[in-house]
């Protein structure tokens, strides 16, 4: 069984972000890059399932310029077998994403793609749904555990009031939750193996995608200050601001 999953350069979770001083995008400038975090799981899933016999090869894929190479080398430190770079000079639309996807699909034929939730930095939640319907294959969404049993993909999923589990055919889409797992830190002697180990680049343009973007950023702003709070003298007042000023009641 081969899986392919694919994984995002993004601003690292511990960096704080700020917007850029004409507000038009978030600064990165020196900023700390690293795996999305709901990739870097699906990347530790995918490694779990061919240690455990299921899956024969795992493949990485990012679609981005050259930095993207860093995190790639990184996903192969922590098991995956190789890995493909689509460059593209801009940022990609969920949309177009899903369309690269559907082609290294095609090209690859992987049983299972396994991708995460969604990218921190957009949070659009977007591509593995859409990579689903251009498939025509199942999709287990938000997974909290993933077990094959004979040939299908038992998907385990958070809902409101309980879990549910989904009995996917193969081939399948399954997008990952932080739940599923936690992922190992890459020893030494891997990352030096990382470093041998095959990074083939495609382009857009080989694959057939149109990488216009659709969607126009039209500011960026941080998120208000919190104002500090006031102390009242009885109950009266309380509910007096609560209706009048903050109008939280009637």
């Amino acid at each position: 069984m081969k899986i392919l999953v694919p994984i995002k350069r993004v601003v690292d979770y511990n960096v704080k972000v700020r917007p850029t001083s004409d507000g038009t995008d978030v600064d990165i400038t020196n900023a700390k890059m690293s795996i999305n975090p709901f990739c870097e799981i699906a990347v530790e899933e995918a490694v779990r399932l061919k240690e455990q016999g299921v899956a024969t090869e795992v493949i990485v894929v990012s679609i981005g310029d050259a930095k993207c190479h860093e995190q790639l080398r990184a996903a192969m430190a922590l098991g995956a077998d190789r890995a493909i770079h689509v460059d593209a000079a801009t940022n990609l639309e969920p949309l177009a994403i899903a369309k690269c996807l559907k082609a290294l699909v095609d090209k690859e034929s992987p049983e299972i793609v396994l991708l995460g939730k969604q990218s921190i930095d957009g949070d659009n939640n977007q591509t593995g749904q859409m990579l689903a319907a251009l498939w025509n294959v199942g999709q287990g969404t938000f997974a909290s555990e993933v077990k094959i049993v004979d040939g299908a993909a038992h998907v385990t999923r958070e809902i409101d009031g309980g879990l549910q589990t989904l009995k996917l055919k193969l081939p399948a889409v399954i997008t990952t939750d932080l739940r599923l797992n936690e992922p190992r830190y890459a020893k030494l002697p891997h990352i030096m193996k990382a470093k041998k180990k095959p990074l083939d680049t495609l382009t857009i343009d080989e694959l057939g995608i149109d990488g216009a973007t659709r969607v126009k950023l039209v500011k960026t702003a941080p998120p208000a200050q919190r104002q500090a709070g006031i102390k009242v003298p009885d109950i009266d007042t309380l509910i007096e601001k609560l209706k009048n000023e903050a109008k939280v009641i009637a």
